[in-house]
């Protein structure tokens, strides 16, 4: 054998070596995250186009296609009345049934945004306000880019209740005062302090949307679009919003 043979057996030997650990750690972040790679790939994990950036179980009832349309564009509706206008475009990946729902990495949640990629639906978040409350998480991350990183979770919970307009924490836009719970105190800045809080009790969502729909004032989409332009001109979060 030759040293040019031996030169090109090893090359082989280590690229197939390179392609099986490619593999292998492809498989296992499939395993462990597999709603960031439905995220990815959405017909991977039985999912279908329905219309434009909204994927759905195959093969549903007509019914439940319209259903799911029509939430995904009253959602849309919502987040470009507020912002005026996306920047952001995921996919939204609506499951009706438990199962699915599981198999894209579902948790007991009613929706949830994946990496600013996609937003995911469960069966009971097949609703305008969930919807909405998840695609404004989206758009305020993509807006923000890598200055993300200074808003706190509360803030970001709290807008996300008064852009979806939930009616579960806030008060109708007819009210003089939409705070349902207006307690003072501090409010998780983390998204672990957030999920613990939250758990705990659900109302820490109406405190975080009053504490959001009182500083954002009589125009919140013009406040909130000032507060993206002032963040990315260098000032700091915690310098214009009082926590």
């Amino acid at each position: 054998m030759t040293s040019t043979t031996r030169t090109v057996r090893r090359r082989l030997w280590l690229a197939g070596g390179l392609v099986g650990l490619l593999l292998a750690a492809g498989l296992v972040a499939v395993l462990t995250f597999p709603s960031a790679a439905a995220a990815t790939c959405p017909r991977c994990y039985g999912l279908a186009p329905v219309q434009d950036r909204l994927y759905a179980e195959r093969d549903l009832p007509d019914s439940d296609r319209q259903r799911l349309i029509a939430t995904y564009r009253a959602a849309k509706q919502t987040v470009d009345a507020f912002y005026q206008g996306r920047e952001s475009d995921p996919a939204v990946l609506a499951c009706l049934t438990p199962e699915c729902y599981r198999r894209i990495g579902g948790g007991g949640e009613r929706g949830v945004a994946v990496l600013n990629r996609a937003v995911m639906l469960s069966p009971r978040g097949i609703d305008p306000v969930i919807a909405a409350h998840e695609l404004s998480h989206v758009e305020l991350h993509v807006r923000l880019g890598s200055r993300r990183a200074q808003i706190p979770q509360w803030f970001d919970e709290g807008l996300a209740v008064l852009v979806s307009g939930d009616a579960r924490y806030l008060y109708p836009p007819t009210a003089p005062d939409r705070c349902r719970d207006s307690s003072a105190g501090p409010l998780p800045r983390t998204h672990d302090a957030w999920l613990a809080a939250a758990t705990a009790d659900e109302q820490v969502y109406a405190r975080a949307a009053c504490r959001v729909y009182r500083w954002a004032g009589a125009d919140p989409g013009r406040a909130v679009l000032d507060l993206i332009d002032r963040i990315e001109q260098g000032e700091r979060f915690d310098s214009l919003v009082e926590g």
